[in-house]
């Protein structure tokens, strides 16, 4: 039987302290080659365990095995050099040192399979897999060979649709493209950025979803959300265009930000993974919060289509508190089942 009101997370939950220094992004590895490999795998199934206690749906891989939800994507591919570095200011927030763009870009061989393999080996659950999206990559680099942010996001999105085409095949149920970038670059996401999602989805049969939020809860962020006013109305740029395309799901923030219910009306018609858990504050949300963020937004999403999910990864917060945050979701969404169940 399908179950109503599916959960899963956004993403990244927080990595063992054993393996990188917790509650923070861009951590380094604490073990290196064989130990590492073996480390990451360790992780990769303590965070499924996590979110099977806690009665999470649709499970993944906690994004354990990697770094950063961008970089460690870009790192494996050829044409990028990372010992040559800029300054860039990455979504109009924060300074960061990127790496390069110095030559054609291309994909040598798979970057996640064979971490999708094992996980897939471990459960019969449906499983959601989260790459980068082609815009927000283009927006954490340097790009000194193309010289065209439009370009590169074509480039990039070949090689995510190669990528995205293997996991499928090695039993990846949903795949998440991660476009933050998407809530920032309004005329860019109209003019080639949907278009370029497209591109990285061709072909594929498995479900695929566009998760776009307001970041991660780290400062430039935080600070960059106060600039925004009392109605958080980005999401109104893109909805029109991502209801016409081809992405089956939508993911987005919705808990404890200012943005407006009613423009999940603009995309009536997609399933909506709707964040019901704010991952910027260390505060665990009851099951009735989580519930009243759901029945809100079953005003403009059929009950069908509505998969209860966070806001974005939960990386930087301590591991505690992510599985109290997980265990809050599955409560509310129960709620809500039960709710629905009695006709309310």
């Amino acid at each position: 039987m399908k179950i109503l009101l599916p959960t899963s997370t956004a993403g990244s939950l927080p990595k063992p302290s054993w393996l990188a220094e917790p509650e923070k992004l861009w951590s380094p590895w604490k073990l290196q080659d064989d130990q590492l490999i073996e480390g990451k795998q360790d992780a990769l199934l303590l965070a499924l365990q996590e979110q099977q206690h806690a009665g999470i749906d649709i499970v993944s891989d906690g994004e354990q095995t990697r770094q950063h939800f961008v970089t460690t994507f870009i790192e494996h591919l050829n044409g990028v050099d990372f010992e040559k570095r800029e300054t860039v200011r990455i979504r109009n927030r924060y300074d960061a040192s990127v790496p390069t763009v110095v030559g054609a870009v291309s994909r040598q061989k798979p970057v996640f399979v064979e971490d999708a393999k094992f996980l897939r080996q471990q459960t019969n659950q449906p499983i959601k897999w989260a790459l980068p999206g082609p815009m927000t990559m283009i927006d954490t680099l340097y790009d000194g060979h193309y010289k065209s942010r439009e370009k590169l996001a074509w480039e990039f999105a070949k090689i995510l649709n190669q990528e995205a085409r293997e996991l499928e095949a090695a039993g990846v149920d949903i795949i998440q493209f991660d476009e933050p970038a998407f809530n920032v670059f309004f005329d860019e996401v109209n003019d080639w950025g949907i278009a370029t999602l497209e591109k990285a989805i061709e072909g594929l049969k498995c479900e695929t979803a566009v998760h776009i939020c307001y970041g991660y809860g780290i400062k430039a962020n935080t600070d960059w959300k106060k600039t925004l006013g009392s109605e958080w109305r980005q999401y109104e740029e893109a909805f029109p265009k991502l209801q016409q395309s081809n992405i089956d799901l939508i993911s987005l923030e919705c808990h404890n930000s200012r943005v407006p219910m009613d423009l999940l009306e603009l995309i009536r018609g997609k399933k909506v993974m709707v964040g019901a858990i704010d991952v910027a504050t260390n505060t665990i949300e009851t099951a009735e919060e989580v519930a009243g963020t759901l029945r809100a937004a079953l005003q403009f999403v059929d009950a069908d289509k509505l998969y209860p999910c966070t806001n974005c990864g939960m990386a930087p917060l301590s591991r505690q508190v992510a599985s109290g945050k997980l265990n809050a979701l599955s409560a509310g969404a129960e709620l809500i089942r039960k709710e629905l169940a009695n006709g309310h």
